[in-house]
């Protein structure tokens, strides 16, 4: 039986250790962004800015003809002009707000209720889908372990049992 023992606790841990190794060297990533992003930082110039946050909000909601879930807004670069992304709630896609002149750019060729709704959906695939793997993950990590430790205490106790 501890044979078996032995070998469940191997596989269990050669397979908790791969994803959790993708997983921290995909983090690694983020530590040199010219891998991830292109490399490319570029300066918001603050003079080109003339649209509020709450107008670009404002602006979004009047696109969508609605008022939108926004959970972010954040003001950046893109193709050299300073832009507002909203991002909607519940893993909807965004809409960009040019700061300069207040046009909404739709960043998906459908309309911002399919936006929308397409997000939240993909949302809580992604939600659903992670958690069940981070669940499986956990569940072989703990049965790793304790595996581990069955193994740790039986050879600590049979050392014992064999001296006396």
């Amino acid at each position: 039986m501890r044979s078996s023992i032995y070998r469940l606790h191997i596989w269990l841990g050669l397979i908790v250790a791969v994803p959790v190794l993708a997983w921290a060297s995909s983090g690694l990533l983020y530590a040199l962004p010219r891998v991830v992003e292109g490399g490319k930082v570029e300066t918001i110039d603050a003079t080109r800015v003339r649209i509020l946050p709450s107008d670009a909000l404002n602006r979004a909601s009047e696109f969508a003809g609605r008022k939108l879930p926004t959970t972010a807004l954040t003001l950046l670069t893109r193709e050299g002009r300073p832009v507002y992304q909203a991002v909607g709630g519940l893993g909807a896609d965004s809409l960009l707000i040019d700061a300069e002149t207040g046009t909404v750019i739709n960043t998906s060729a459908r309309g911002a209720d399919a936006v929308l709704s397409t997000g939240t959906l993909l949302f809580f695939c992604w939600f659903v889908a992670g958690s069940v793997v981070v669940g499986a993950i956990g569940t072989l990590a703990c049965i790793s372990a304790a595996s581990g430790l069955y193994l740790n205490l039986t050879m600590w106790f049979g050392r014992l049992l064999r001296r006396n």
